[in-house]
């Protein structure tokens, strides 16, 4: 689903309303894809469609404001980040860039205790494995030519790296709001 699919599923207006809500009140949030882009709108941004998808391994840059942030600052300068969306979010008002790729803005620092992500640092092996098998449901994966041949094997390669990437930020997000 898309940050813009409001009508089909129902909730996604409820979510967004929650969400300003929880960032009025200054409740740590941590975002996402799906729930990066639901926050950032949430701060005033517009989520929309990207130039292009970004599904597979990309390469993922730390903006200077970034090295300096706490989620992602050990992350610096640059790393490579599983991905699965069709979608980008720009920069909230007054939030700060934290990480871009070439398609579009990875991370944003929404006030002191929210981000927003559009990499996937949660996906397990089962899930992105998953992902990869059925690719032809998502027609973006298919007009781009998704090679499940090649992915799987690379994510297999990658994926345990990478889970330690997305635990490292988890502990460090629930140790900075915690």
């Amino acid at each position: 689903m898309n940050v813009d699919e409001g009508e089909r599923h129902g909730w996604i207006t409820e979510e967004k309303a929650l969400l300003r809500e929880l960032l009025d009140r200054e409740v740590p949030l941590l975002g996402l894809c799906l729930g990066g882009q639901l926050v950032a709108e949430a701060a005033g941004g517009e989520a929309r469609r990207a130039s292009e998808p970004e599904i597979g391994w990309h390469q993922v840059e730390v903006t200077p404001e970034g090295a300096d942030d706490p989620l992602l600052a050990p992350l610096a300068p640059s790393f490579e980040a599983f991905q699965w969306h069709s979608y980008e979010f720009p920069l909230p008002p007054g939030a700060v860039p934290l990480a871009r790729s070439e398609v579009c803005l990875q991370g944003a620092r929404i006030g002191e205790r929210a981000w927003a992500l559009q990499f996937h640092p949660e996906v397990s092996r089962a899930d992105a494995l998953h992902w990869i098998e059925d690719f032809e449901s998502d027609p973006d994966a298919v007009r781009i030519g998704i090679d499940p041949a090649m992915l799987g094997p690379e994510t297999e390669a990658k994926i345990s790296a990478f889970n330690d990437l997305g635990r490292g930020i988890c502990h460090r997000w629930l140790q900075g709001v915690g």
